[in-house]
This record gives C-alpha cells, structure tokens and sequence, in this order.
C-alpha cells in the first residue's frame, strides 16, 4: 500500500474498515469529506467532535485517536528512501509499513511502545550488530558495568599506554623546543624574585632526582604489597600521563629564555626526522632525568621534576594508612626539598615550579574526588561522561574509594585470607 502519508481515500477507508470501524463512520471519513491518509494524520480531537464530523461516542473517536497515533509512529519509523522494482512498484520495504500496521491491529498487546522498537536507533543499532560494532548505548553499559578481575587489568593496560604515550609525545616536543631556545646573548635571565635571591647551588638539580628516585622506589614498594594495586597503577598512570600532557602544550606555545647564565643552553638543530626521532628516544627511555646523561633546554613552563615528585608523594600519603604519620611527614618533606633543589639549582623559574606543584595537587585531587564520587556524578547528570571522558572510561565500574589493605603478592591464598594478607587501616583518608 506505501506509504500511509501517500494513501488515497479508498485505500483509508479500506484500512480502517480491516482496523473494525464501522461502515457508517469509514463513509463519513472518506466519501463525505474526502479525507485521505495525509489528511488523517492531522485529525485532532476537535476535529472529530465539533461539526461538521461531529462524532457521537467517545469509544470510536478515542479509538480514532489511538490508530492515528500509531499511524504517525509508523511513518516516522519508515520514512526511508524507496526503491522501485522493475515491474514499476513499490519494493517490499514500503510494503512493510501496511504489515507492521496490521500486526499492530491484529495483536491487542503490539502498542506504541512496541512500534518505536522500530524506530531509526534501533534500525541503526540492528546494523551495527549484524557489522560486529557496538552501539553507544552497549559501549556505555560496558564501561559502567562493575570491573572484573580482567576488566581491572584492561584499563591498567589501557592507561599504561596513554602513559606511555603521553611521555613519547613530552620527549617529541622537548627536542622541538630546544630547536627554539631564545640567544642567551640576545634575552638574558628573566628577573625572578627566588632565584636572583638564591646562590647557585651545582649539584642541587643531581640531588632533586635523586629524591624522585627515593620516591619512585617507594611508591614502586607500596604497589608491590599493596591489594588494590591495579587500581593504583591505572589512576597514577591517567594522571602522570594527563599531566605531562598539558605540560607539552605550555612549553610549546611559550619559549622563556633561559633561567640560568651557567647552563650552556643554546639553539640545535637536530635536521633530519630521524635525528629528532632518535633524540626523542633517548630522553623517553632515560625519563628526562640528567643523572642519565639527558640534557635539555627550553623545556620550562611547567617543571616536569616539580610534576614527578608531587604526584609521588601524593599517592603515597593517599595509599597508605592515614596513621602513618611518620611517612606522610618524610615524603612531604621530600617533596619540598626537591621543589628547593631545583630552585637551587636554577634549572627553572619559579613560577614553573609554582606552576607545576598547583597543577600537579589540583588535578590529583579533583580525580579522586571523582573517583570516589563517579556513580552518583555519572547518574545524575550524563555530561559527566563528555566533560571529563577520562575519568568516566577509567573508573566507571569501579569501587571507588579502596580500603588500605597489603598482602605478600605471589602468594597463593588459603580459605582464610587472614593468614596471608593482613588490614592495616579501614579505608583511606
């Protein structure tokens, strides 16, 4: 019959009439006025109370009512370009609109709500079913459903790599800014209130990453012992490597000269893609660190050392039991001393430092705040997952806040988990 907005009078009136409506109201509709399927579908209340329809009982104009909603649901869940075959009618997809409409009449239970399961999102999601991909509403059914064992391990790999990832791109951007570093003759020390009020100390940088050496070997400890250390090493990942991120667009859009008159910092230029790329490598691979031989300029807005050691100290007064005061006090201490260390020896500005110490704090804390908070953010307002994607992909599903437990790892575990792994505190701060 094609499409019902295409239906001439007769073919109405014939519909109706299999639809159990009276003979007397199909005349009224279709011989006396005319009405045809494109005019049916604008039909109102009104329209059939008042003259000149004027219909008697409410049971035929509610039921009027209803098969002109379900009419207008199929049309809008049909219309698709049509295709003639070769005899010159309509193909079967248009058919298919007249026998979606008779299942609707001849099952009393097939109601509006069963003709939207027709509707384009479900015909898009059909087809990417039958193509193998997922649709969005299954990828977020997948992404919010509670982490398994291996779903845990997925995104710790997931976020390892855009770790990874993100260092590669840092290195990448580091020989492209040592490309760009201002004369030393030509744009001296910029005036700095800490640093032209501090001697120059030589070994102080040295000393700074041996500090975030002492940190890294004490976090890497904390993640051994730790039980939850798949949660651990996905969230530092994500930030370490969000992170380091934005720090290659603040050295990219700004060159500051050089911070220091004893650093031997000048313009090179590496020429050929490969002497980048190989470059690159040796400062991804040596993690930028210049007790292993990694020497670089221009890479200053925001300090990268700065950015190591605090989110190192952060997670390890985040992860540990929050009666550890001794601890707590050393790594913060620790943390101080390497931002002084720097300073000291004037391997950057202040406001770098300054910079990264904000960056680094703000952005751990407003991730766990999400973390711990994500179910009831996600289901009260769904621009939560466009606002903040990472947060949303890494740690929907899980348990959010986890409790301060260590367990001697590799150990296979008995009935009674008591005597292997042992609670040190209720939950973290």
């Amino acid at each position: 019959m094609g499409s019902p907005l295409d239906w001439s009078s007769t073919q109405l009136a014939e519909w109706l009439s299999d639809q159990g409506f009276e003979e007397a109201i199909v005349d009224l509709l279709t011989d006396i006025h005319g009405i045809d399927g494109q005019l049916f579908v604008t039909l109102t209340e009104n329209d059939l109370r008042q003259p000149p329809v004027a219909l008697k009982k409410l049971g035929d104009i509610k039921r009027l009512l209803k098969f002109q909603k379900q009419l207008k649901a199929v049309i809008k869940d049909t219309r698709t370009p049509r295709t003639f075959s070769d005899s010159g009618s309509l193909s079967d997809s248009t058919d298919s609109t007249y026998r979606l409409l008779q299942t609707a009449s001849e099952d009393s239970s097939f109601d509006e709500g069963l003709l939207k399961s027709a509707s384009d999102s479900d015909l898009k999601r059909q087809a990417k079913a039958r193509c193998g991909l997922m649709t969005r509403e299954e990828i977020i059914r997948s992404v919010e459903s509670p982490d398994t064992k291996l779903k845990s391990w997925v995104k710790m790999g997931v976020a390892l790599f855009y770790c990874l990832l993100s260092l590669w791109v840092t290195a990448l951007v580091m020989v492209v800014v040592h490309d760009r570093v201002p004369d030393m003759k030509m744009y001296p020390p910029l005036p700095d209130l800490v640093l032209d009020n501090l001697p120059l100390i030589p070994w102080a940088f040295e000393l700074c990453e041996i500090i975030g050496v002492a940190l890294g070997g004490l976090f890497l400890t904390i993640i051994v012992f730790h039980k939850h250390r798949v949660v651990i090493l996905r969230r530092f990942f994500s930030l370490f490597g969000t992170v380091f991120l934005l720090r290659c667009v603040t050295m990219l859009i700004t060159s500051l000269s050089v911070p220091g008159v004893h650093l031997e910092c000048s313009a090179k230029n590496y020429g050929t893609l490969s002497a980048k790329i190989k470059q690159a490598y040796h400062i991804w691979s040596h993690l930028g660190m210049s007790i292993q031989g990694v020497r670089t300029c221009g890479d200053y807005m925001f300090s990268g050392h700065t950015t190591s050691i605090t989110l190192l100290n952060h997670f390890i007064t985040e992860y540990t039991p929050e009666d550890w005061y001794g601890l707590h006090t050393a790594t913060w201490v620790l943390n101080l001393f390497g931002i002084f260390f720097i300073l000291a020896g004037h391997e950057h500005y202040s406001i770098d430092v300054f910079v990264a110490f904000y960056i680094s704090s703000r952005l751990f804390l407003f991730y766990h705040t999400y973390a711990y908070h994500h179910a009831s953010l996600s289901f009260s307002d769904w621009r939560v997952r466009v606002w903040y994607p990472l947060g949303w992909f890494f740690e929907s599903g899980s348990a959010g806040r986890v409790v301060n437990e260590f367990e001697i790892p590799l150990v296979e575990k008995s009935e009674e988990p008591e005597e292997r792994s042992f609670r040190v505190t209720r939950l973290t701060k």
